[in-house]
């Protein structure tokens, strides 16, 4: 795809999407990062039923760092892997505290020093809650969706998200996650794609094939 395509695509996208945005509520950094941890492999729907009590449980890092790991596993169990989750919150701030003197950090080498914050995690911290756009959160959407519209033939997350910086521009890197994670729970379904209906099946190899 050329950047003139992509610049088409994206004009297109936010046309078919203008409310396009992250889903997860959440006031300061730290809940951000906690949000981001829950929601993996669970629904932003879920997390978001879920953190208003766990925030008013925590309302700081202290809080996260010191809270009896078995009431926070009770506190976020409905959002699935909450053992390993629960461990990485709790090891995570302990972290922030102790190294970065309570502040979440803003680079993506010292965010993915933390416990639980992987590359894609920390795309979404640094764009969500300090307005940094170096990068492009890689999630099932954007995966299937890159792959499918031949932007990327990779399969590992962090070599897709190199093959789409190469494609967009920097000006349009803050939205191309809620882009993709929209379109594809709105009409690039998994299960079931509504190619006909798709705003950007011309770009599609998929629909394509498909014809």
């Amino acid at each position: 795809m050329t950047s003139k395509e992509a610049k088409k695509l994206v004009k297109i996208l936010k046309e078919t999407y203008p409310d396009a945005k992250c889903s997860l509520d959440f006031t300061t950094p730290f809940e951000m990062v906690v949000a981001v941890m829950l929601s993996a492999q669970c629904t932003d729907e879920r997390v978001n039923k879920v953190t208003p009590q766990l925030f008013k449980r925590c309302k700081t890092i202290e809080d996260f760092a010191k809270i009896d790991i078995k009431e926070l596993e009770n506190l976020i169990h409905s959002c699935g892997f909450y053992k390993n989750k629960a461990a990485n919150i709790k090891a995570c701030a302990q972290k922030v505290l102790t190294d970065f003197n309570g502040l979440v950090p803003q680079t993506m080498e010292e965010l993915t020093s933390l416990p639980g914050v992987g590359r894609k995690s920390a795309n979404v911290v640094l764009l969500e809650a300090f307005g940094i756009a170096n990068g492009i959160a890689v999630d099932t959407h954007a995966k299937r969706i890159s792959n499918k519209m031949g932007l990327s033939n990779e399969k590992d997350p962090e070599k897709i998200e190199q093959d789409l910086l190469k494609i967009f521009a920097k000006e349009d890197l803050a939205f191309i996650n809620h882009l993709l994670v929209w379109h594809g729970r709105n009409t690039c379904i998994a299960r079931k794609p509504d190619c006909e209906n798709c705003t950007v099946n011309s770009f599609c190899k998929s629909y394509c094939i498909i014809k």
